[in-house]
């Protein structure tokens, strides 16, 4: 039994938790391979779906079949082979970071496809946006496929949403190609974002679109993009024409690096697998004054600050025996950094290594993360309060850390929303 479950009834939760995903698990499968994501099934057993039809494609640089070709390639070339009995790409959208996943920053513009010609339209302007009703009105199919890293604030997930609800406005229907959830379907973990916090509604001079704080769910969801997809059609009431073309040999137990699929940067600042398993808890670290590494080619895997004693912060991390992590000292200088934070400056840092990552609860290394660091330097820790609310997910959050509130503690009180979250979306599941 974890050191987190030690006591009477927060026991008891932890043993549910474990039962449904929340702990490690040694069953993962090792070299499962034998993936194909949903483009693949799509070409090969569905074109019927796509043949003959206007079709649009919401995409970016991570959708590619197994051979890590692209979906618009893909579907262009099944127009040519066709003739006049494939599909017509005719327009496509990108998300956050653009259709090659370069950019990190806003208001991306409009632009065309350099291979083909196609138009790309922009979904991220200030926030993420819809697609526009004069284009999806000229297509009968949308296309979206996107790689999700399984945590909340993750704004692909939100630009599905709502390119869902403007084709359903359309009677566009939507398929969804569904990819795995890199960090496992396993593991459901973290605060559940408060109601308060949330907004799924479409963006307004009056409420500006909050793609990073959708709806209340877990910070490690345990979904895939299909699943997700499933799930906001029904709570959300988005009444798209919704199919999912499902990954077929993937199993939740599997890491992304299991399925042999090819990894591409979802965004600038997720190099690998490692940074996407640490990602949902260091991530709370982006509202404050901490650099989580950006600017670095090890982004969301060490955190610092110049004002920060990270010798006397990782004994306190050590004194934590947190499972499946270990924590050293290190120096780290972000160069052109997209957060802005401490661009050009050495920087004193704590270096995260994953030992177990079956065993490894991102929620409390996040908070433990935030403890060390406030109980060593509190008086230099600065938050962006919106931000932190949003991320973190719970109100008072923040003034619970700063007044040095047990980071266990904080975690433990999550543990019946993260259990019940996964209880009710057990139907959406597409999955063993």
């Amino acid at each position: 039994m974890h050191r987190y479950t030690r006591k009477g009834a927060l026991a008891t939760l932890a043993i549910a938790f474990a039962c449904v995903g929340g702990a490690g698990k040694p069953h993962a499968r090792q070299g499962a391979g034998h993936v194909r994501p949903g483009i693949t099934v799509l070409l090969t057993d569905s074109a019927a779906l796509i043949d003959g039809k206007r079709v649009g494609l919401l995409t970016n640089q991570t959708g590619v079949d197994e051979h890590g070709v692209s979906d618009i390639d893909l579907l262009v070339r099944r127009a040519t082979a066709k003739g006049g009995n494939g599909p017509t790409l005719t327009a496509l959208f990108s998300p956050e970071h653009g259709i090659r996943g370069t950019e990190d920053r806003t208001n991306l513009a409009n632009g065309r496809d350099a291979r083909t010609g196609i138009p790309i339209y922009s979904l991220y302007g200030a926030t993420t946006l819809a697609p526009p009703d004069s284009v999806l009105k000229t297509l009968d199919v949308l296309i979206i496929d996107m790689q999700d890293i399984g945590a909340r604030d993750w704004t692909f997930v939100a630009t599905m949403v709502y390119a869902m609800r403007s084709a359903a406005a359309q009677h566009v229907r939507v398929l969804v190609l569904d990819r795995p959830n890199p960090i496992t379907g396993e593991h459901v973990e973290g605060p559940m974002l408060d109601t308060a916090f949330a907004y799924a509604g479409s963006h307004s001079a009056a409420r500006a679109a909050t793609p990073t704080a959708l709806y209340p769910i877990p910070m490690r969801h345990g979904l895939t993009m299909g699943e997700l997809a499933k799930f906001y059609n029904d709570v959300l009431a988005l009444h798209a024409d919704l199919k999912v073309i499902p990954v077929a040999g993937w199993r939740r137990v599997d890491w992304f690096d299991q399925t042999k699929l090819p990894w591409i940067k979802p965004s600038p600042n997720m190099p690998n697998l490692t940074s996407a398993t640490l990602y949902p808890g260091v991530v709370w670290l982006e509202a404050t004054n901490i650099s989580v590494g950006r600017g670095t080619p090890e982004a969301f895997q060490h955190v610092g600050a110049p004002w920060l004693d990270a010798a006397k912060a990782v004994d306190q991390l050590k004194s934590r025996e947190l499972p499946g992590v270990k924590f050293e000292v290190e120096r780290f200088t972000p160069d052109h950094p997209g957060d802005d934070k401490y661009g050009g400056v050495s920087v004193h840092g704590i270096h995260i290594t994953i030992t177990d990552r079956d065993r490894l609860n991102t929620a409390r290394l996040g908070a433990a993360l935030l403890w060390a660091i406030i109980k060593t330097n509190g008086d230099s820790v600065r938050f962006q309060e919106k931000g932190f609310n949003q991320l973190f997910g719970i109100p008072g959050g923040r003034e619970a850390f700063m007044s040095g509130a047990d980071p266990d503690s904080l975690i433990d009180a999550t543990l019946p929303g993260a259990i019940a979250f996964e209880l009710m979306t057990k139907r959406y599941r597409l999955y063993k």
